[in-house]
């Protein structure tokens, strides 16, 4: 079933011209990913299939009545609301009855709003939803259900929009780098929702195991043309391989037969015959052919890196805590030159509080850093650059002086250094304002390299960067010589650069782990499988959930509400069971009747033991 068609789209600014006449179509069932360079309109065409933007010329024509979610980079919520206000604002009915039942579990003594919420939930089957709508809270971290927008980080806003997204149930998911402010765990757990459930998707993202994994068409925009891969990232990158060889090949043809046509065009007389007329159309179109030129320019990254002297950086016995919450407890260890590490974790384990106690960015409670005179760091943050109003990506450069040293006493111009990094002399001059997501943080990438160092500590930088872009980050930091420190979801990314793992675990819990990523996820797949094996092997105790410490001193704040409402709505099942059982010895009901109360009686037990299972798997994780 064809959910949308996009007919000759073309879209412009300025003088700038992102594509023109591109035409596709999107049908149930397809998880498309679309891949094109930085700054030549990925967003822009999202959004307009969004219908946050219009097209220049074309249109996209939807089937009626479609269902359409859309997850920008930089999500426009509410900042009035709480996290729990803006999932019940989306239009989804179900979700209009679990956010009554919810206030009807928070207000009790109210026992009539309870009952009809009760009722309500059962009519609509909303018990399976309302299972589904805390796990996704639960895997994405999303706890707080009263804290309000305006105080998440931009990471907790990103989240929240992708829960309500995935919450509208629509029959179109798009979204725009969806992976970025996700932590490791959350990836793979998404990669996991969308290749069992029946989702329809078009997205953009720089994850190549999330496109490989996820995926099965993928679509690139290259030099204006759309071409469509029916497969996953891999079949992609060998068909475009194949592809752009085809090219080449057709490319040397067309400028062999250009020359001898010239040839020709130079040797006719004035007086044409018809048939010459028609072979000099030909010929301009053979020119056109000929003259063709992939724009397959690469960054070109290069440092003039201070030698580093024995001793780079030593970590002796670092603490520091926020309250009650200890990041590092006691933390040693001494880099080696040459030494590169990737670190991984959930968010708030104490990661970024690291890196800022590394280059003194932050103070530690206790202990103390030694940072060898000859290191220098470069240290690219999430945050990216720090844009003035007015200023033009030349400028940006100039800062740093209208000359860069190169390596060998070399130098070269700010402008030269920004063609090397694909801003062309055109671009330089456009503010900075108005550059693309991956633009920017390939300025910032040069602004960070541009100081030389040889100690180079760089936080999420894949994120927002084409893969064209990643793939020449990646041959740059395979090479270079000084200490690297990296801190990525990108799994690709980090197979592919470190030598081993730092990986914090939360509570000041830091293990160094001697592999790449995918080492370290088989390792502890062998682990959980041990554990699995170990716990199916143990003898099950079935507990009474009546007579539970209802005080959860282990559940997270999702379950510990979960856990609760579960001890209300079993004592008013049992209440239920007892008056119902009560009325079969004090009624005078027919046959009819019986089984028709039989029927009723049997639902409260079911109901009674589903929910008791659920009790008794939180109630042990309490233990």
């Amino acid at each position: 079933m064809n959910y949308l068609s996009v007919e000759n789209v073309s879209k412009s600014f300025g003088m700038r011209v992102l594509f023109e006449n591109i035409s596709f179509g999107i049908n149930e069932g397809q998880k498309i990913g679309f891949v094109a360079k930085n700054g030549t309109g990925k967003t822009s065409l999202l959004n307009i299939i969004a219908g946050l933007d219009k097209t220049d010329t074309g249109n996209v024509v939807f089937r009626k009545g479609l269902k359409i979610a859309y997850l920008p980079q930089e999500p426009n919520l509410d900042p009035a609301l709480t996290v729990e206000q803006t999932i019940f604002s989306s239009d989804n009915p179900i979700l209009k009855i679990i956010e009554a039942y919810e206030h009807a579990i928070e207000n009790p003594d109210d026992a009539d709003a309870y009952q009809k919420a009760f009722d309500a939930m059962d009519a609509h089957h909303a018990w399976d939803f309302e299972t589904r709508y805390k796990q996704i809270l639960f895997k994405l971290k999303m706890e707080d259900l009263h804290a309000k927008v305006s105080t998440l980080s931009g990471g907790q806003k990103k989240r929240l929009a992708l829960a309500n997204a995935l919450l509208t149930t629509p029959d179109l998911l798009i979204m725009d780098e969806p992976t970025n402010h996700l932590d490791l765990e959350m990836i793979e757990w998404l990669e996991n929702l969308f290749a069992k459930e029946n989702f329809t998707l078009f997205m953009v993202t720089h994850d190549r195991y999330f496109l490989e994994r996820v995926c099965n068409e993928i679509v690139e925009l290259d030099e204006g043309i759309l071409y469509s891969y029916k497969g996953n990232y891999s079949y992609y990158l060998e068909k475009r391989d194949a592809r752009i060889e085809t090219e080449a090949t057709e490319l040397g043809k067309s400028k062999q037969l250009f020359k001898k046509e010239l040839d020709w065009m130079r040797r006719q007389p004035k007086a044409r015959t018809t048939k010459s007329k028609s072979r000099i159309d030909d010929f301009h179109e053979i020119k056109d052919r000929a003259s063709k030129r992939r724009n397959d320019h690469e960054v070109q990254l290069e440092l003039n890196m201070e030698r580093m002297g024995s001793k780079v950086v030593e970590l002796h016995k670092v603490s520091k805590s926020f309250g009650d919450k200890v990041m590092l407890d006691k933390f040693e260890y001494n880099f080696n030159r040459g030494e590169r590490v990737g670190i991984i974790g959930k968010n708030g384990t104490g990661k970024s509080t690291f890196l800022n106690i590394l280059t003194g960015a932050l103070k530690p409670d206790s202990g103390k850093v030694i940072v060898g005179e000859t290191v220098h760091f470069g240290y690219y943050t999430q945050a990216g650059i720090n844009i003035k109003d007015g200023q033009k990506v030349i400028d940006v450069i100039r800062e740093y002086g209208d000359y860069i040293p190169l390596k060998k006493g070399r130098q070269i111009s700010a402008s030269q250094l920004l063609e090397r990094f694909l801003f062309d002399p055109k671009k330089q001059y456009d503010f900075v304002e108005k550059l693309s997501g991956g633009e920017r943080k390939r300025l910032y990438l040069c602004t960070v390299l541009i100081k030389n160092p040889n100690f180079l500590i760089l936080d999420e930088p894949t994120n927002d960067l084409d893969i064209v872009t990643l793939n020449v980050l990646e041959s740059f930091l395979l090479d270079f010589p000084g200490c690297l420190l990296v801190v990525s979801h990108d799994r690709y990314f980090m197979d592919k650069i470190v030598d081993h793992l730092f990986v914090f675990r939360g509570d000041a819990e830091v293990e160094d782990f001697p592999g790449n990523y995918s080492d370290f996820r088989t390792y502890e797949d062998s682990n959980v499988q041990e554990k699995r094996e170990a716990s199916e092997a143990a003898p099950k105790v079935k507990k009474d959930w009546k007579q539970q410490d209802s005080t959860p001193a282990k559940l997270n704040y999702n379950e510990q509400k979960e856990y609760n409402k579960l001890e209300k709505e079993i004592a008013n099942l049992e209440k239920n069971r007892e008056e119902l059982q009560n009325k079969f010895a004090t009624e005078n009901w027919d046959g009819a009747e019986i089984d028709k109360q039989s029927v009723k009686l049997q639902e409260i037990i079911d109901k009674i033991e589903s929910k008791e299972e659920r009790w008794f798997e939180l109630s042990a994780k309490m233990e």
